[in-house]
């Protein structure tokens, strides 16, 4: 398939573009800054661009079959890249024909809510990371209000690890047993396992150990 990526650069977004070229994936890597991904392959083109522009964003979509959005906010907690940056991705995608979105989230949002216990919910995202958290809750309202055939990833915190393909997907807002964290190469997996299972077409699926 033919993907480009929003957010190449990012710890998960250079994990789903290796992962996406060892398994036969044309990549373009969109990127504020191309220098940051040390990844050369015959089958990935780098598009240099900010997704907060939306004529560039509209060019680098032309011809993919699937967008997959990993944006992150970099080392600022706040601001609304993610929010913004994905409104620009859905109209864009909605206005070539580009169908296929999948966006990554933050375990804790809608209905995920449920599964986070207290430091989550009252020091991470009721404080210290309330406005990331508040980014990330409008930008899945976006995402769930286009006409895309979309699917939410809501992964727990990201720890270092290797890709071990063994972790929990699609459990209830009841759950409390998940760890609430999990490994981006892990992260990265799940992802491209959605452009050929339709399992969570049009839902968010909660990720973790």
């Amino acid at each position: 398939m033919k993907l480009v990526i929003f957010g190449a650069t990012g710890s998960i977004g250079s994990q789903v573009v290796e992962q996406a070229l060892e398994q036969g994936h044309t990549v373009t890597a969109f990127t504020r800054n191309p220098d940051k991904l040390n990844i050369q392959h015959p089958r990935l083109n780098i598009f240099t661009g900010d997704v907060m522009n939306q004529t560039l964003v509209e060019q680098a979509v032309i011809g993919h079959d699937v967008a997959i959005c990993v944006l992150g906010s970099g080392k600022k907690l706040t601001g609304n890249v993610r929010s913004q940056g994905t409104k620009n991705i859905i109209q864009a995608l909605e206005k070539v024909g580009v169908r296929r979105f999948i966006c990554q989230s933050t375990l804790g949002t809608g209905d995920s809510w449920g599964n986070l216990n207290f430091y989550w919910k009252y020091i991470m995202f009721g404080f210290i990371l309330r406005k990331v958290f508040a980014d990330h809750q409008i930008q899945e309202q976006y995402v769930r209000q286009s006409n895309l055939d979309w699917t939410i990833i809501r992964p727990g915190a990201f720890i270092e690890g290797k890709r071990t393909g063994q972790y929990r997907h699609g459990f209830p807002s009841s759950d409390h047993s998940s760890s609430l964290t999990i490994s981006r190469p892990d992260v990265a997996e799940f992802i491209l396992k959605q452009l050929t299972d339709n399992t969570y077409l049009g839902k968010a699926a909660s990720l973790s150990y």
